[in-house]
């Protein structure tokens, strides 16, 4: 499930704030827990945070 024009705010690591996500996208973990997958509008680093962003 791709979010192509929601914009998304997801901690990174590398500009070390909170910035705006592209690529959105709802994975599932080993363990059977959700989680979100992004990359970064300005540095383009991949992101992850637990959980179901609303």
């Amino acid at each position: 499930m791709t979010t192509p024009s929601a914009s998304v705010e997801i901690y990174c690591l590398k500009c070390r704030a909170k910035t705006a996500s592209q690529d959105i996208e709802a994975v599932t973990m080993k363990n059977g827990r959700p989680a979100t997958r992004a990359v970064c509008v300005e540095c383009g680093t991949k992101k992850f945070r637990i959980g179901v962003l609303p």
